[in-house]
């Protein structure tokens, strides 16, 4: 009973990363052209999560700033700290990119569960304010996200109610933004 659940989980996954690998190339190419843009034109990329999902933004800043498949140079990467002096995520985030951000940055955004998506507002606003662009990599059946985005920011939603397979998903796309940006960067690897 115990293996066929584990299985199933590792079915869920992939059947999930199997439906969306078509619809979510588009998304996923042009934010890794903004990703592109922004780092050759001298812009950073502030990546920002909050709860498990800031432990993705966290890893994301890490590949940009080290390295992904390929040794580079570091990108001017760094993940936000959504806790930042006791005070609540919303609030620390939004601080922090309003200090931080300046035009031609961006905020890479993780947000696995729907429900709590519309939390972001301030922190978006305060990004276009700066003007920055945004790519919000985010999950669920719902998209609250949609309407706080603007039309140049780049969503990619990943259509599913469980956060875990969202995260698991993100986590994919991360690396695709990665390579991708490896690549334009420094050419076909090994």
């Amino acid at each position: 009973m115990l293996e066929q659940r584990i299985q199933t989980q590792f079915f869920e996954s992939a059947d999930l990363l199997y439906q969306v690998a078509e619809n979510l190339s588009r998304p996923l190419a042009d934010a890794a052209q903004m990703l592109i843009e922004g780092i050759t034109s001298g812009g950073r990329v502030l990546c920002c999560g909050q709860g498990l999902s800031a432990l993705d933004a966290s890893y994301m800043a890490a590949l940009l700033v080290g390295r992904f498949e390929q040794e580079r140079p570091g990108l001017a990467a760094w993940a936000l700290d959504g806790q930042a002096h006791g005070s609540n995520a919303e609030e620390a985030l939004t601080r922090q990119v309003q200090t931080h951000g300046h035009p031609g940055d961006l905020l890479l955004l993780f947000e696995a569960q729907a429900e709590l998506q519309n939390r972001w507002a301030p922190v978006l606003e305060a990004a276009h304010a700066q003007e920055m662009s945004v790519i919000a990599l985010t999950g669920g059946g719902n998209d609250p996200m949609r309407s706080l985005l603007q039309d140049t920011d780049v969503q990619i939603r990943v259509p599913h109610s469980r956060a875990a397979r969202v995260a698991e998903a993100q986590r994919l796309l991360a690396h695709c933004l990665c390579d991708a940006v490896d690549l334009q960067l420094l050419g076909a690897g090994e």
